[in-house]
């Protein structure tokens, strides 16, 4: 006997939703954002040639936002807002870029008062509401750096101590090419999904029409929520967080491993696997050539790490990974093992309760506890993990 698979794979969507940002919040998001947008691109920025261009990027973005766990308990969203200044890099400094948007936000009396001790990157608004479901919404200051007309790339503001310096960054282009590895998925789920929408919030939307695209979920994005949260529980320690595995390597490891599977679970499953094929890296072991040849996770001569961005393989998403022996890179494979023992193999468990009970301590009992109901046994084989056929291809090889 093993937990029926299909079952399995309803629970995990189920989590998904739960720990993602609600319809009504992500209208109170967007909301805030016009605001905060309107008042910025309003302000006068020497040196500007024009009005500042506002985005959004990261997960509220990618469709791949989260509520965070801080502390051992959920804390507010976090929305992640450019604010990219009309102004030649080489006519500007970064520690004027992030003061005249410092400076902008102040002049407005309630931003003035939600305004955050400036960060290395960003300056947070934070909002309070009565619902105790909050955001910070960080405003990244940045000014174009682009090589030709197509480029969109971006030299944001870096405050180490009192030093400031430009970090490269590219989120539209980052977001373009998220979106064409879920292209295909996000059609074939778009219309029902958009009607299921409308049926759960006909208080918050009149009509399917109303829905936004920006709250359509594919398996990959739902795969990926739900190895974010798993990730916050694991790490959820004091000792343990400084070596969390980054949201953008997740992503973008998880974006180049989809393969269009329809459930979560069977995108888990093959991003999990594959993900684990790469854990002998950690030892300099041989890692198989269908692997290998992805060049996704990579060891350079000196023994670094390398995992490109893929829109400037220029920037190392995996940069400290060497440092304190390779503590990051040991602590996502440790990860990458879990995810497998939590996720993936929890299939062949044969006792109903004692799946429940550590699925609630992987992703917290608050988030499953309503959903466990969709959890059971069945007789059959369901997990491909208990499929044995000699000489096979890889699931990567698909």
């Amino acid at each position: 006997m093993t937990i029926e698979r299909n079952g399995y794979a309803s629970f995990l969507e189920k989590v998904a939703e739960s720990i993602d940002i609600s319809p009504s919040k992500y209208l109170q998001a967007v909301e805030r954002f016009t605001a905060v947008e309107q008042w910025l691109e309003e302000g006068s920025y020497q040196g500007s040639r024009g009005v500042p261009s506002i985005y959004p990027q990261g997960s509220f973005r990618l469709g791949t936002v989260v509520r965070p766990i801080r502390g051992g308990k959920e804390t507010d969203y976090d929305i992640d807002l450019v604010c990219e200044l009309q102004i030649a890099k080489d006519h500007t400094k970064p520690e004027s870029v992030k003061e005249m948007v410092g400076n902008r936000l102040c002049e407005h009396e309630g931003y003035r008062k939600m305004l955050d001790d400036e960060g290395k990157r960003c300056w947070t608004l934070v909002y309070a509401e009565q619902d105790d479901i909050g955001f910070h919404l960080d405003v990244l200051p940045s000014v174009p750096d682009q090589k030709n007309s197509s480029d969109t790339s971006i030299a944001i503001t870096h405050r180490h101590g009192t030093i400031y310096s430009w970090s490269a960054s590219n989120p539209i282009g980052y977001g373009n090419w998220f979106d064409e590895k879920n292209k295909e998925a996000t059609v074939k789920v778009l219309t029902e999904q958009k009607r299921s929408i409308r049926d759960r919030e006909p208080a918050v939307f009149a009509s399917v029409e109303d829905v936004p695209d920006q709250l359509i979920r594919t398996p990959l994005q739902r795969a990926i929520q739900v190895m974010k949260r798993h990730r916050d529980v694991k790490f959820n320690q004091e000792k343990k967080v400084d070596h969390a595995p980054i949201s953008i390597i997740i992503t973008t490891l998880a974006a180049h491993l989809y393969r269009g599977e329809l459930d979560v679970y069977s995108a888990l499953y093959a991003i999990i696997t594959k993900l684990h094929g790469h854990a002998g890296l950690v030892e300099n072991a041989h890692v198989e050539q269908a692997l290998s040849s992805l060049n996704l996770i990579q060891r350079t001569s000196d023994g670094k790490w390398y995992i490109g961005n893929p829109v400037n393989r220029e920037e190392n998403f995996a940069d400290r990974w060497h440092e304190d022996n390779h503590a990051r890179a040991r602590a996502f494979f440790w990860w990458v093992g879990k995810l497998r023992e939590d996720l993936v193999e929890i299939l062949q468990e044969n006792r109903l309760e004692t799946a429940k009970t550590r699925l609630s301590s992987t992703l917290g009992a608050s988030v499953v506890s309503g959903h466990l109901s969709l959890i059971s046994i069945s007789e059959a084989m369901a997990s491909p993990t208990r499929v044995h056929i000699p000489s096979a291809a890889r699931p990567w090889r698909q």
